[in-house]
């Protein structure tokens, strides 16, 4: 089979499915029906199940150029993705819109069969393409500068080539991936050192102006893992990976209950459940992929320093001296992979609502054994249609319009808006609550259409009316 070939298979499950759906939302002059921030694989899905729906005024915006969307040519730095390559990721059940099946399409079974874990490239490719065969609308190189209520719409200043412009939305999801609502977290002792010392690992490094120097990676993540062997790979003369863990975790909890029934269950536990399912995962924490691990080992510049978390940093003259647990340390340059946060802090274009939002370590139940920091208690505790609650009842009112479909979302929802595994369910459960909510605000509008429908099903001719008709007796 031709991808040429694979398209027109897809284009007949379509047809056959009746998808997408016919436009049903009333126009509304100058008004979005939902606007999507993010084009990466999260928000292509939220749009495309959107768009399948039958909502076809929604549309995407991403600040990326075309084709750069999410992680995949920039901040993520493994060679391959860490997902088993069998898994149906954003095709929304949809089997001639899987990657197994645009991969076979153009290299065949054999090659498919072949195949150990995803290129990230491909991956990338792939996503490509899912946008142009759904010939979903995104516009790139345009940022969102500001969001906030507007009467019953929502107000959504947008930053793009031909300017800046606002856009009436009725809802907007926030398909801003990784990094959620707030951006990479970087440890205190780093807070004030010059810029030209350190990065995050999602920030744009320049690798080649590492060689020949010594680099110091806080963390054993995976992304702290792969920016260690990304250094390694540019001539670094020495990479120092600062572990303050004792060991590097090596089982992968959720895995041991990844399931149907988990992706479509967590997300409606109990809130105890919810933490103590979440609480534990995060104390046990994800290991990084034993193939990212030998990619850093295989170079015997790579250094391993258990037990050591970093306690405070100051430039010495034209290096950067770390204090740790382990004693004090000299290095040129840190790079930090140390997660994200959800603490809206350095997204000046949410500032309107952020105070407004309720997140868990609001809540007076909250558990006193786990985190209020960071990217746990300052998640958002979300609607089951993944929109905000309001910390002080009636104060946003316009957050029940805005759906946060990222990973800031996963203490709520599961995880089925950030990963490759169940993004379709989360994309399906985002889509149907919009549409659901739609039509009950345009209720008195589809109740005036149901009244107004007056294509006749009958044109009279069909039968005669008898004038025989068996009277008793």
């Amino acid at each position: 089979m031709s991808l040429t070939a694979l398209e027109a298979r897809l284009a007949e499950d379509l047809a056959c499915l009746n998808l997408p759906a016919a436009p049903w939302v009333p126009a509304r002059a100058g008004v979005t029906d939902v606007l999507v921030i993010g084009a990466g694989m999260c928000g292509l899905a939220a749009l495309a199940e959107l768009r399948f729906l039958g909502i076809d005024s929604s549309l995407a915006v991403d600040a990326a150029p075309e084709g750069f969307e999410g992680p995949w040519e920039t901040f993520a730095r493994m060679r391959t993705l860490r997902s088993p390559k069998g898994l149906t990721g954003p095709a929304l059940g949809l089997p001639a819109l899987t990657f197994r099946a645009w991969f076979t399409a153009q290299w065949g079974t054999a090659a498919w069969e072949a195949l150990g874990k995803i290129p990230k490239g491909q991956w990338m490719d792939y996503l490509r393409w899912y946008r142009r065969v759904l010939r979903l609308p995104v516009r790139n190189d345009t940022r969102m500068t500001d969001l906030r209520g507007a009467g019953d719409l929502l107000a959504v200043t947008l930053q793009g080539p031909a300017g800046t412009e606002v856009v009436r939305a009725r809802r907007v999801v926030l398909a801003t991936g990784r990094s959620g609502l707030g951006g990479g977290a970087v440890p205190a002792a780093l807070a004030g050192i010059d810029r030209r010392f350190w990065a995050h690992s999602a920030d744009a490094i320049d690798f080649a102006a590492l060689k020949g120097r010594a680099v110091a990676v806080i963390g054993a993540g995976a992304s702290a893992v792969d920016n260690a062997a990304t250094a390694l790979e540019a001539g670094a003369a020495r990479v120092d990976l600062l572990i303050r863990r004792a060991t590097i975790p090596a089982v992968n909890k959720l895995t041991g209950i990844g399931s149907p029934g988990t992706e479509l269950g967590l997300g409606q536990l109990s809130d105890d459940w919810k933490l103590a399912i979440h609480g534990y995962a995060a104390r046990e924490q994800v290991p990084p992929p034993s193939h990212s691990v030998r990619r850093v080992s295989s170079h015997a510049n790579a250094h391993f320093h258990l037990g050591c978390a970093v306690l405070g940093a100051e430039v010495a003259g034209d290096r950067l001296r770390l204090d740790t647990t382990r004693g004090a340390m000299a290095t040129d340059f840190v790079i930090a992979g140390t997660g994200f946060r959800n603490d809206f802090a350095d997204r000046a274009e949410l500032a309107a609502i952020a105070p407004h939002v309720l997140n868990w370590a609001d809540r007076p139940d909250f558990p006193a054994d786990l985190p209020r920091e960071g990217s746990f208690g300052q998640s958002p505790y979300l609607a089951p249609d993944f929109s905000f609650r309001e910390r002080v009842p009636g104060s946003c009112p316009a957050l029940a319009r805005i759906h946060c479909f990222n990973d800031a979302a996963m203490l709520s929802q599961g995880k089925v808006s950030g990963d490759i595994p169940a993004v379709s369910v989360g994309a399906k459960r985002l889509g149907q609550a919009i549409a659901a909510a739609v039509f009950r605000e345009d209720v008195a509008a589809q109740f005036a259409r149901l009244r107004a429908y007056d294509t006749p099903e009958l044109a009279g001719d069909e039968y005669v009316p008898s004038q025989d008709f068996p009277r008793l007796g």
